[in-house]
């Protein structure tokens, strides 16, 4: 079992998830994930595919305002995820490195923090946890 977090995906708001998703194809040579019936201007939320490997995604927001990095009042947009075995072990592992826990959890597969400046990123229970967990590297 390994104990530390394995980044799963690194998610970027954008007002328009499917034309960031399409450049950041371009840029990678990796695929978007097919919509299906889904209709293209209700697509909140999209990634691409990049099989077992962490991956990007691209999240709508409807007031999207872009970064002015590196500096100014609005530097950076972006949050990551880490796949996990096992929740609580994670927890207290990023906790321990500095990370605060927020206060507002709203799933049961993943756990939100903030790193020590205030970005957010989630704990993800890996799919395979229950299995044997993730391969140790």
């Amino acid at each position: 079992m390994n104990a530390l977090p394995l980044l799963q995906l690194f998610a970027l708001d954008c007002p328009d998830p499917l034309a960031l998703a399409d450049f950041y194809a371009r840029v990678t040579g990796l695929e978007v994930e097919a919509l299906g019936d889904f209709p293209p201007e209700e697509v909140t939320w999209i990634e691409l595919l990049n099989g077992d490997h962490p991956t990007l995604a691209f999240q709508k927001v409807d007031h999207y305002v872009a970064p002015t990095w590196p500096e100014g009042p609005l530097p950076q947009q972006a949050h990551l995820d880490f796949w996990v075995d096992d929740l609580d072990q994670g927890e207290v592992h990023v906790l321990g490195v500095g990370a605060t826990k927020t206060d507002f959890q709203p799933g049961d597969t993943f756990r939100v923090f903030l790193d020590p400046v205030g970005h957010p990123f989630c704990l993800v229970l890996h799919a395979a946890a229950p299995e044997g967990g993730l391969a140790s590297g």
